[in-house]
């Protein structure tokens, strides 16, 4: 009797287990169907109803671990900076915050993950939650995570920029510099960096290490000249003696990018601005004719290039 009732209570047990097994497998199978309507409503930008649709699909299968981006980027889509501090548009980004921070914890994508991080930075910012200590420790996680990668670098400088923190901005683009002494665009990130703090001296030793780095790149001195025609043209500490030496620097800057091409556009403009400019401070009068007919001759020749570019592209 005792093992008839032990036989009945085990196929009661299986018969639970199997039910219970197959009501999850349901679910399963109506996450599947439900993330693939969640993504056209996404696609379509609907974010309302994509998270309705991802907050569905976790709930069916909280295991499908691609919805919880999607469904944090949702509702970081209806946050509205301008309406930051009425409750039901904050609570948007602090839902958004929270699956952010879930999705990059459980990511089996490492694209995904990256882009989780990434948003997730994002959100953290001056726009956003203005967190900058939360974005900081995000940062330095990636950084932990993929330290060969120096956008999350370049990220943290800014963000010490962006907070005031100039020292440790500066320290981060200089660290780079010294890491990957061969990549142009590590001295272009922190000419960058001192450009935006008007240190002109330092921004353009930065270009031109950048320059010595591309030596066969045209733009890499077309981009040094246009930074001496700005200190020429915009900085009005300037006397006529020291404006004329940025003009004649930035011209050399646009002779050596058109010596490695002489149809290069941006280079012929910019050497026709800088010809005008030192019309304007030479008082030789046949000097001055003669530079501006040359400035003249630029000018055409850039126009002629441009409209045969234009023709090109609309062929």
């Amino acid at each position: 009797m005792q093992i008839r009732s032990l036989a009945i209570r085990l196929v009661l047990v299986a018969l639970v287990a199997l039910s219970t097994s197959s009501c999850y497998m349901l679910d399963q199978l109506r996450a599947l169907r439900v993330i693939k309507d969640a993504h056209t409503q996404y696609q379509r930008s609907d974010y309302v109803l994509a998270a309705e649709l991802y907050e569905e699909v976790l709930e069916n299968d909280p295991d499908l671990v691609e919805a919880y981006f999607y469904l944090a980027n949702s509702y970081d889509q209806q946050f509205r900076p301008a309406l930051r501090g009425e409750p039901e548009n904050d609570e948007m980004l602090d839902r958004a915050i929270e699956n952010y921070i879930t999705s990059a914890e459980r990511q089996t994508y490492l694209e995904l993950q990256t882009l989780s991080l990434q948003w997730l930075v994002e959100a953290y910012g001056p726009d956003k939650a203005n967190d900058p200590a939360s974005s900081e420790i995000v940062l330095q996680t990636m950084i932990d995570t993929d330290p060969e990668n120096p956008d999350n670098y370049y990220r943290l400088a800014r963000l010490y920029e962006d907070s005031g923190l100039y020292d440790q901005a500066e320290s981060v683009l200089l660290d780079i510099t010294t890491s990957r002494p061969d990549d142009p665009a590590a001295q272009l990130q922190l000419a960058g960096y001192y450009n935006r703090n008007e240190q002109f001296d330092e921004t353009i030793a930065a270009l031109r290490r950048r320059a010595e780095l591309e030596p066969d790149n045209p733009e890499a001195y077309y981009t040094i000249s246009t930074y001496y025609w700005e200190k020429a043209f915009r900085d009005f500490t300037l006397d006529e003696d020291q404006e004329m030496e940025y003009v004649m620097l930035g011209l050399a800057e646009t002779d050596k990018a058109l010596e490695l091409n002489a149809d290069y556009v941006e280079a012929l403009t910019y050497k026709n601005i800088l010809l005008r400019m030192q019309a304007n401070l030479t008082d030789n009068v046949r000097e001055r004719e003669d530079l501006i007919a040359e400035a003249d001759e630029l000018r055409d020749r850039a126009e002629e290039l441009q409209q045969l570019r234009s023709g090109a592209a609309g062929g």
